[in-house]
């Protein structure tokens, strides 16, 4: 897909010569974003093949939500919060259903059945369940005590981002020092062998960084484009944001895990989907709270709206079941496929699904 790259500069020349023209823009930077992505399965793989899954996925993660950390900086900044919060309950929700389940899928035509470690699998799915009532309990405390809770809100929003951030950095710690042989990949070794020989790490990882950058700066360009693109087809900004804005915002993850998943190596591709849901959930979202305070009209608080809660529940509640046996095929693959593509149609169907306005 290197021929694609040719629409880094398209892009930039529309931005400068042509903004107003939202729909070549939308286009010309979701196919920039493409081949960038694909430079970033290859250094992600490599680093893999270096480090191991776990710290190859993660390091995956960290780099793809870097560009939608950057991009809800800018969104806080103009006060943005409904946009914010629905592209955080998107990312989460289109990590474990969209991604997880395409990898799953390609995997399963290719490989009759893939196996991966169940530890690691189960160990993720429970920070996501955590994650869950997280989100869970500031909405659930918002209805309970209604206007009276203006005042509360915010510390306890402030409260649960401190605890969150402070279980993710507790479960680096266990994944990657005190316990890392349970998050062994099962990717056989006669296979790294006779596979390309992987760059070093150095190289690797200059390239991950290279192509976050410009996938940042082309997600900013595309986001921008999205909504009068919205307006002009009649879609909501919920479903924009829940879905199209995260379905565009992670492609990263959706090339890395894909292709990781084909070539059978579906430890790093879980650790890729659901490690960077894990990621959003527990430390882009209690981050953006934070950083809210100094920066932006006003703080956010994690006050996400009934609907999007209720997505990410059901969302972690399948993934839960479907990864935690340590073997995959191209069934499960459908299921997450399926239950995506519902919600996204109850929400596209939905005229006003209740995004407020205010933080």
């Amino acid at each position: 897909m290197n021929w694609l790259l040719i629409f880094i500069p398209v892009t930039i020349a529309l931005e400068w010569l042509a903004p107003a023209k939202h729909l070549l823009l939308f286009i010309a930077s979701s196919l920039a974003i493409l081949p960038l992505a694909a430079w970033m399965g290859q250094a992600t793989e490599h680093l893999a093949e270096r480090m191991g899954e776990g710290i190859g996925g993660l390091l995956n993660a960290t780099f793809g939500n870097a560009a939608e950390l950057i991009i809800a900086i800018a969104a806080l900044r103009a006060g943005l919060h409904d946009v914010v919060k629905a592209s955080i309950a998107g990312s989460i929700v289109g990590n474990i259903l969209l991604v997880l389940g395409a990898s799953m899928l390609a995997g399963g035509l290719r490989h009759p059945e893939q196996h991966f470690n169940a530890v690691a699998a189960r160990s993720q799915a429970t920070m996501l369940t955590l994650a869950a009532i997280g989100l869970i309990l500031p909405a659930v405390y918002n209805v309970a005590v209604g206007q009276r809770s203006s005042g509360s809100l915010g510390g306890l929003s402030i409260t649960i981002s401190v605890v969150l951030l402070a279980v993710y950095c507790l479960f680096l710690v266990f994944s990657l020092v005190t316990h890392s042989a349970l998050f062994t990949g099962t990717h056989d070794a006669e296979e790294r062998e006779v596979s390309t020989p992987p760059w070093s790490a150095g190289r690797a990882a200059l390239v991950l960084a290279a192509a976050t950058v410009m996938i940042a700066w082309m997600s900013e360009i595309l986001v921008g484009a999205i909504d009068p693109v919205a307006k002009e087809s009649g879609l909501s900004k919920a479903f924009v944001g829940v879905f199209i804005v995260a379905i565009l915002g992670n492609a990263a993850e959706h090339a890395t895990s894909v292709t990781a998943a084909i070539k059978n190596r579906m430890d790093l591709s879980l650790s890729i989907a659901i490690g960077s849901s894990v990621q959003v959930a527990l430390f882009v979202a209690p981050v953006l709270v934070l950083v809210s305070l100094v920066i932006g009209p006003a703080p956010m608080n994690l006050t996400f709206p009934a609907g999007m809660v209720l997505i990410v529940l059901l969302s972690v509640l399948i993934t839960g079941q479907v990864a935690g046996d340590g073997r995959s095929d191209w069934l499960k693959g459908v299921q997450l496929l399926a239950v995506y593509l519902i919600l996204a149609v109850t929400y596209f169907f939905l005229p006003d699904p209740g995004v407020p306005s205010s933080p």
